[in-house]
């Protein structure tokens, strides 16, 4: 090792183990079949942070209601009420469904789910979605895995937080269009995925799909896969027994490195978050609802809120699982250290973005590199510095 000292040359080569333990990961907690909604809070009130036109019921009402159950194949069905005839003169409501996990997940957590079926259609907005419980929006992030409106064809991906998180762009790290690259904008740092299928009509006759959030210390990334595009680690095994390796995963659909956002500083342990909103200040801004909408009035309230549910045939979640997993190194909190707040600080903010165009995707030979900051090359080499 002439000229190098040894500590030093030890801590290169700890540093090099370091920089791959967190692609591997270990299961924590499954969200699915049966017991799918014993973990989550029902919101119980209106939708007062989307200003959204629909009450989000609570668990007795849901269950009445027949808005939350399992169906026949195993999968847990979340849906807006489609069968209710609202008349103009009642401006009511519609009812759907906002839940909130009772555990919360941080810093060296991987998130996944497989979705069947993700609501659409003209006024409808569902999203699934993290944010820091215990502090009022936006002081301890939020993170949108999955959220669409009206006639979208492709999934967003965005991170919400304080001044001074910015997404660097560094090339070769996601294969989806950055449209915002500043998080504190009231559509945060927003990102486009381009892979197809991956929401709305195409999303449900592809038969759906896997997303997949990581959050660490080195950065957020997020990975979407049509359903014949699933990885074989994902697809394979029972939860309880397999652990997930990302680095085989390929380049992400979106990629926040930290070198432009201190992960921990401004994403603190997150709850998850699955809801349909109905029209409200994005699905129904006049000038976005008619980009994919037209309706009679081009109205989004009165040509969908209004009279007959079935129009909402379409706006349910069919989910198979959501599961959770943790390098050993996550943070999180128990059900006792995170519960369910009350509507004054259950907020999520506006997206105001205009409908995104498909665009071309990136070289298919990227998908094979890894998408981690350090890379394959910082791998081989510490391999080559351990071994001269």
């Amino acid at each position: 090792m002439t000229g190098i000292p040894w500590l030093l040359h030890g801590l290169l080569v700890l540093s090099c183990l370091i920089s791959d333990a967190s692609a591997i990961y270990t299961p924590l907690r499954e969200y699915a079949g049966n017991t799918f909604f014993d973990n989550w809070a029902y919101y119980g009130n209106v939708d007062n942070t989307t200003w959204g036109n629909v009450t989000f019921v609570d668990k007795d009402a849901a269950t009445q209601k027949k808005l939350t159950y399992v169906n026949d194949a195993g999968n847990a069905v979340v849906k807006v009420d489609d069968l209710t005839t609202i008349a103009p003169a009642q401006l009511v409501n519609r009812d759907t469904i906002r839940l909130t996990s009772l555990h919360s997940y941080g810093v060296g957590t991987l998130i996944l789910i497989d979705a069947v079926h993700i609501p659409y259609g003209c006024s409808v907005w569902p999203s699934f979605w993290t944010y820091g419980i215990e502090q009022e929006w936006p002081l301890a992030g939020e993170i949108d895995i999955i959220e669409g409106i009206n006639g979208m064809e492709n999934n967003q991906v965005a991170l919400h937080a304080l001044g001074g998180c910015l997404k660097a762009e560094v090339p070769g790290q996601q294969t989806g269009v950055t449209i915002e690259g500043d998080c504190s904008k009231p559509q945060g740092c927003l990102v486009a995925e381009t892979k197809p299928n991956s929401f709305g009509m195409g999303f449900a006759k592809a038969g759906g799909g896997v997303f997949a959030l990581q959050m660490e210390e080195s950065g957020i990334y997020s990975w979407f896969w049509s359903r014949p595009d699933i990885p074989a680690n994902v697809q394979n095994g029972q939860f309880s027994s397999q652990s997930i390796d990302t680095s085989r995963w390929g380049i992400p659909s979106a990629g926040y490195p930290s070198s432009r956002c201190n992960i921990t500083q401004f994403f603190p342990p997150q709850n998850l978050v699955l809801l349909t909103t109905l029209c409200g200040v994005w699905a129904g801004n006049p000038s976005i609802y008619q980009q994919t909408c037209k309706t009679p009035t081009n109205s989004c309230v009165a040509d969908n809120i209004i009279g007959p549910g079935d129009k909402f045939a379409t706006a349910y979640w069919e989910i198979r699982y959501i599961r959770t997993y943790t390098n050993n190194n996550a943070t999180s909190q128990s059900p006792s250290d995170s519960t369910s707040k009350g509507p004054s600080v259950i907020t999520k903010t506006v997206t105001v973005s205009a409908t995104v165009q498909d665009t071309a995707a990136t070289s298919n030979g990227a998908h094979a590199q890894r998408h981690k900051p350090l890379g394959m090359l910082w791998i081989l080499y510490c391999l080559v510095f351990f071994w001269r």
